[in-house]
This record gives structure tokens, C-alpha cells and sequence, in this order.
């Protein structure tokens, strides 16, 4: 089969087209009134399903062959060639692709699709990098795709890869480094285009691709990328993100915002050097002591934080998101004997309720020794590691202040280097605080007629797969995703689209994909890229 130039269409293409257009709708309103449905007339979406089942083992075998290619975040030299190879799958389909580059940063994987009279453009986001590995910790080699007959967690088995003929049961679970996070929406969209070419099928909105190969490290350089290159990307009226996982009850969702974050450290002290505890016990300042309590002062025991004005900057939650939080699944009492808590903080509110807003949690406690390492001495120092996640309105600096102000009311002098003698002998508490940056959190209206859009198609594909009212439309999610980039360097609202299995164990040994959530990312692909032009 040739490939389709969506670019090279002229007047009387396009007139073709619209011709074309009016005849396929006729046959589709005749079939309907026959008892026929639109599926049966050939839809882009039956078109993509067709093709899905005719070529399942195929794809699951080139799913595999790209989950072979290591893509740890900092190897750049493996990050270069898996851009290679997304750019070379890309250009196999029918898209012009190139990589961008920056020296001595991961190249951002770049495609467009250009279709004579669309009147929008789709910016497709997704990360092509993975988290480091451990392979001792992995139940087989990560780089090593092993497909299961179901989840580890459910007694599933190894079994081969299907060959051409082999029926293929959605429950497998395919497990390799990126198969959730977040290779499988690049695998999802090569067949798409694939059987968008064999059948002649055109997108109704001109298509850019931008793949990013630091999103694990950071997304450091994304905002460079688009500034330098910003021609390819102003025609970019929203940019769909596709990243992250489903909702925890297993069902299909659309999110409008991610969280953002920031890590701090804070470290007090006591003695110049650790002491024998039989020796000073009761007389020298147990550190791990000073610091719990510093930590103790700055939440309940239900979870709200105590330091002053730590809520007073996050954006009003609208109307629409309200509705929103209403209508998804209430899965808490599932989550928490799936998990095992008796109780969660922030009581009675749920927890998509509370990830609308900021949060500061104890991410690790360093004092001393604990175990067969354990010695009789008071440590010198105590350090807490914190993290703070943000939400839209909340500035990583000014939040970072409202921490470092509590900590001066708590009765600390607060230094960013660690206190020499004279300094010790000058106050009583000295705590020092480092860290701060971080990412901004990042919030789409729900109420955008682009957004509507999306829902729309999104549903239409959680549908198919899933079954009716399967789709969650979730105000936010609590992860932390560069979306802050898109909308603030680009300028266009952004929409999270994920399609990985919620339990994909994302950036921990032995993540996997499930193989229903694959066919899930194809059905969402055909509905996105064949969206109605007169939704928005």
C-alpha cells in the first residue's frame, strides 16, 4: 500500500473529499434506517477496530520489539536511538518526522500531519523515556518483554508472545520497563495511522507530535524545545497528554490538571559530633526527638496542615469540577482495604477531593542508625526530607517561605548551610532548609468547548472497550506531569488522556501493561484523531 501525503491534496482533492463525505453519510443514514449501525457503514472507528483484530499479534510483536530498547532517562545515548526508531515507525506510517536537538539533552521526537481544510490542530504529547532500573529487583530482565496470562498479583503465568492466527486475551499482562510508563500510547498509535493509510482514512484535524525523551528526568529542557521551535507548535489549539494511568477502580479517565511539586530538606541539629548515650542521656538534645516534634507542629493528626496561609492561594475549584468530583466512582472503601487503612486523612473528604488541594508529606526521616546498625549514641543531626505537592494558584517559592516562617515561629534561627561553632553558641535551634523549585501545578477549564470535545471521543472509546458509562472525567490527578510547560510556554489548555492499567506498578520493578488497556489506547486514538470539526 502507498502512502497517504495528507499535505498534497489540491482544490479538487479536497472538493473529492467533501463528495466523498456526502455519499459516505448517505450510506450511513440508509444503513441506520435498515437497523444497520454506523460501526457496520465503516466509521474510522470500526475502520481502527477492524484492523486491531485482524493484526493482534503483530502489534502485540512490534509492541514488544520497542519495549526491547533500553531508555533510561540519563543514558542519552540510549535515548537517541529509541528516538530513532519512534522517528523511523512514524515516517513507515505517512508522517513527516524529524528529531529536534539540543546538544548534550534528549532529542524531542517531532511529526505533523497537515489535512487540506481542517480548521484546528491536535498536539499529541507523550514521553518516550523510562525511570532507572534495578534488575535484581525485577522478576525478569526489564528490557526483556515477558508476557503473563494475568497479573503476577492474580497467579498469572508465563507464556509466549502469540504468532499470526493465535487468538489474544485482553487480560495478558505484558511486563518490561515503559510498557505503562509510557511507551504503550507510541505503540497504540503506529497501527492507528497504519490502518488510517490502508484504508484511505483522513484525520479531521491537522496532527503535531511531540514526543519528549526527559520526562523521568524532569522535562528540563521541554520549555526550550518549544520556545527554539516554536513555529512547528503555535498552530497547536490543545495539546492532548497522554500519560498516567487509569483510575484506581480500573475504569478509562480524562483528567484536566496534575499536581505540582517540590521536595525540601530540613536538617537540625544538636552536639558537634554524636555522643554516647549512656554518657550524655538526658543531658545533650536528642535530635530525632527535636525533630519530630518540629514535624508534629506542622500537621494534625487528621492530616490538615497547621502552617499558617497554606491553603489561602490555591484556585477556587468551578462549578464544573464540582460536578465532576460528584460524579466519579466512590471507590474508597475498596482502595482502603485493598490498601489497608482503617482511616485516611482529611475524613470525610474523598481522596480525588483532596488531591484539589496542596499537600505536605514526610517523604524520609534520617537520624541515626535503626536495626542490627543501631548504636547507643544521640545522633548530631536529624533530617527530614518534605514533600510538597501544589495545586493551581500555588507558587513553589512563596509555599517554600510559608514552610521556612513556621519553622521560625517554631523558635528556629533557619540557615541554608550548616551552622558554624559561632552560630551554634548564638541560638538554641538551628534548623537549616534547602531545596525548593519544583514544578507548578497546571489546571484546564472543563468548561472549554475543546475540552468538551475530547470528553466526548474519549467516552466514545472507553465505550467500545470498556462498556457504557465506563469513562471517569476527573478534575485532577495527583502525579506530577509537565503539563505546566504546555500551557504556560505554548500558551493552549492541555488535557491528560491516560491509558495505561491503574496497578501498572509505574516506576517500580516489574511494571506491565495490560493488554485491554492497549486496545483501549488504539479505540482512543481513532475517536481523537477523527473528532467532528463542528464539536469545536
Amino acid at each position: 500500500m502507498g502512502i497517504v501525503d495528507f499535505t498534497s491534496v489540491n482544490e479538487e482533492g479536497i472538493e473529492e473529499m467533501i463528495y466523498q463525505s456526502r455519499i459516505a453519510f448517505i450510506f450511513i443514514l440508509l444503513g441506520i434506517l435498515a437497523g444497520i449501525s454506523v460501526a457496520d457503514a465503516q466509521s474510522p472507528q470500526r475502520v481502527v477496530r477492524t484492523f486491531r483484530e485482524n493484526n493482534e499479534a503483530a502489534i502485540l510483536s512490534d509492541f514488544r520489539e520497542f519495549l526491547r530498547y533500553p531508555n533510561r532517562a540519563r543514558d542519552l545515548d540510549d535515548i537517541e536511538t529509541v528516538a530513532s526508531y519512534i522517528r523511523d515507525e512514524l515516517i513507515e506510517v505517512g508522517v513527516h518526522s524529524e528529531l529536534l536537538k539540543i546538544d548534550g539533552v534528549p532529542p524531542i521526537v517531532y511529526g505533523e500531519i497537515l489535512v487540506p481544510g481542517a480548521t484546528r490542530t491536535l498536539g499529541i504529547y507523550v514521553h518516550y523515556d523510562g525511570q532507572a532500573v534495578d534488575p535484581n529487583n525485577w522478576t525478569h530482565p526489564p528490557f526483556e518483554p515477558t508476557l503473563y496470562t494475568a497479573s503476577m498479583e492474580a497467579g498469572g503465568e508465563p507464556r509466549p508472545f502469540p504468532i499470526e492466527g493465535d487468538p489474544v486475551d485482553p487480560e495478558w499482562r505484558i511486563y518490561a520497563r515503559s510498557a505503562g510508563d509510557d511507551k504503550a500510547p507510541i505503540a497504540a498509535l503506529i497501527p492507528v495511522l497504519e490502518s488510517f493509510r490502508d484504508a484511505g482514512v483522513t484525520p479531521t484535524s491537522n496532527l503535531v507530535f511531540f514526543f519528549d525523551g526527559e520526562e523521568e528526568a524532569g522535562s528540563r529542557n521541554l520549555g526550550d524545545y518549544m520556545r527554539r521551535w516554536k513555529d512547528k507548535i503555535e498552530d497547536v489549539d490543545i495539546w492532548l497528554f497522554f500519560d498516567g494511568p487509569a483510575h484506581v477502580s480500573g475504569r478509562p479517565q480524562v483528567t484536566f490538571g496534575v499536581r505540582g511539586s517540590m521536595g525540601l530538606e530540613v536538617t537540625v541539629y544538636g552536639a558537634t559530633r554524636n555522643l554516647h548515650s549512656g554518657h550524655y542521656g538526658n543531658w545533650a538534645p536528642d535530635t530525632g526527638n527535636i525533630l519530630a516534634r518540629l514535624l508534629a507542629s506542622m500537621k494534625d493528626e487528621r492530616g490538615h496542615v497547621l502552617i499558617d496561609g497554606w491553603y489561602d492561594t490555591a484556585d477556587p475549584i468551578g462549578d464544573e469540577e464540582l460536578a465532576a468530583l460528584r460524579g466519579m466512582p466512590d471507590w474508597e472503601g475498596q482502595l482502603k482495604e485493598e490498601l489497608g487503612l482503617v482511616w485516611t486523612e482529611g475524613e470525610p473528604e474523598k481522596l480525588p477531593e483532596r488531591l484539589m488541594v496542596p499537600a505536605l508529606n514526610v517523604r524520609g526521616i534520617t537520624s541515626g542508625n535503626t536495626g542490627s546498625l543501631a548504636r547507643n549514641v544521640i545522633p548530631n543531626t536529624a533530617v527530614a526530607s518534605l514533600g510538597v505537592r501544589l495545586v493551581k494558584g500555588n507558587e513553589p517559592e512563596h509555599m517554600k517561605s510559608l514552610v521556612v516562617s513556621h519553622i521560625e515561629k517554631m523558635g528556629f534561627h533557619v540557615v541554608s548551610e550548616d551552622p558554624d561553632i559561632s552560630l551554634r553558641m548564638q541560638f538554641p535551634r538551628i534548623a537549616k532548609i534547602t531545596g525548593g523549585g519544583g514544578s507548578l501545578a497546571s489546571r484546564t477549564s472543563m468548561a472549554d468547548p475543546f475540552a468538551q470535545s475530547v470528553v466526548a471521543a474519549a467516552r466514545e472509546a472507553a465505550e467500545q472497550t470498556f462498556g457504557e458509562g465506563a469513562l471517569v472525567v476527573a478534575p485532577g490527578m495527583g502525579g506530577t506531569l509537565p503539563l505546566n510547560v504546555l500551557t504556560e510556554v505554548a500558551g493552549k489548555p492541555a488535557i491528560i488522556v491516560p491509558v495505561a492499567n491503574h496497578d501498572n506498578n509505574q516506576h517500580a520493578p516489574d511494571e506491565n501493561l495490560r493488554v485491554a488497556n492497549l486496545w483501549y489506547a488504539i479505540d482512543l486514538y481513532a475517536s481523537l484523531l477523527t473528532m467532528p470539526s463542528t464539536l469545536f
